[in-house]
């Protein structure tokens, strides 16, 4: 058997920057929204579904998500960047994934890995400092333990000690390179193989 590994690229978006779309109002479409706002509360957002649970209104509320109530149309993906569909009908989502491709936005297929040009993975955020895991789409419940135990391990101080290094690179002399090098020795010791 040959091993599979995982060719995702991993990016970090500036979701303030983009327009997001949500179709869906439900339970999934809830989880979505807590994982984007939780990483990203900034992020400019819509959702749009026949209706939404009390807790999906909620927290869009709380993070000035436009709500709108009404079926999906095709004309509500314009001047989209990302699209994410959750809705309980496989045809709507299908249907979005196929309108979304044609326009060259963004997807995901809430549980559905081969309609989806991104994963959302597990987060951990400590200031400055963000970790991003994949499984690959094979084990969201994998990446959910491993975001826990690097929760744990990264220390809390970890911020101080990136604020500390940005002003010490704005002191250094010289090019790029010679910069990169600088930092590169003065940052080797923090991590120690045993």
């Amino acid at each position: 058997m040959s091993q599979e590994t995982n060719t995702l690229y991993p990016v970090f978006l500036k979701v303030r920057n983009l327009q997001v779309l949500i179709v869906g109002g439900g339970n999934v479409a809830l989880e979505k929204l807590t994982f984007l706002t939780k990483s990203s509360p900034d992020a400019v957002v819509e959702m749009v579904a026949p209706f939404f649970r009390a807790e999906t209104l909620e927290r869009a509320k709380q993070y000035n998500v436009k709500i709108t109530k009404r079926k999906f149309r095709k004309s509500m993906l314009k001047k989209r960047h990302i699209v994410i569909a959750t809705t309980d009908s496989p045809k709507v989502n299908k249907r979005v994934y196929e309108l979304a491709r044609k326009r060259f936005l963004l997807c995901n297929i809430a549980d559905v890995p081969e309609l989806c040009d991104f994963y959302m993975g597990g987060i951990v955020t400590k200031g400055n400092v963000k970790i991003a895991i994949s499984t690959n789409g094979k084990s969201p419940t994998t990446a959910k333990r491993l975001r826990q135990f690097f929760e744990e391990v990264i220390p809390d101080n970890i911020d101080d000690l990136v604020q500390n290094l940005n002003e010490y690179r704005k002191t250094i002399k010289g090019d790029f390179e010679e910069k990169v090098e600088t930092l590169n020795e003065f940052t080797k010791g923090l991590i120690k193989k045993n």
